[in-house]
């Protein structure tokens, strides 16, 4: 192994800009360097069960990782760009092993003086480490509004996990604005 593979490179992806409820999620991940796990690739084109076997595998395997969130309140607050930066700065700070490098998904880099970071666009389709974090965020953003849907049976977030789908928005209509929905995203903002 020469140096350049033993340097530790954490791998950062967000979940959950678009929906109308619920928490942004990051997760930040270093996998080992001599270890790979077949089949990471964007959490998106994958089906449930396989993000379900590859989340264990991943959290079996790793280095380390961590899973860090931003509020509907912080959301609502400083906006879902900054949000979401927030959640991936506490998804980096909170790892038990510090990176030599963070490579992000996207275009825009989260706030960590000190620490070489860059920003890959479709980094989660290319980049191991930011395919394990993007599908350790989907799973527990997904496993967070199940629990949602508990608390708030009538919204049906079992079935959309708040993405703002055709059901999700009239569930709003009839039910009103719950304790976990995004005011300052226009479908929400106007029924306020």
């Amino acid at each position: 192994m020469n140096k350049q593979d033993s340097i530790l490179v954490a791998g950062v992806d967000e979940v959950g800009r678009g929906p109308l409820a619920g928490s942004v999620v990051a997760a930040a991940v270093i996998l080992h360097p001599d270890t790979t796990i077949a089949g990471l690739t964007d959490s998106k084109k994958l089906s449930e069960k396989k993000r379900i076997e590859l989340e264990q595998i991943i959290k079996q395997q790793a280095l380390c990782w961590s899973i860090a969130e931003a509020t509907v309140a912080e959301i609502d607050e400083i906006n879902i760009l900054h949000a979401s930066m927030l959640a991936m700065q506490r998804a980096v700070l909170t790892l038990k092993t510090r990176p030599d490098q963070v490579l992000v998904d996207g275009n825009r880099e989260p706030d960590l003086p000190g620490y070489s970071v860059q920003a890959i666009i479709k980094g989660d389709l290319t980049e191991p480490s930011i395919s394990a974090a993007s599908i350790l965020a989907k799973q527990h953003r997904d496993r967070m509004m199940l629990t949602l849907d508990e608390e708030f049976p009538e919204y049906q977030f079992a079935r959309h996990k708040g993405y703002p789908t055709q059901l999700h928005r009239d569930l709003l209509k009839q039910h009103g604005v719950s304790p976990i929905h995004r005011r300052s995203f226009r479908p929400v903002r106007e029924l306020l």
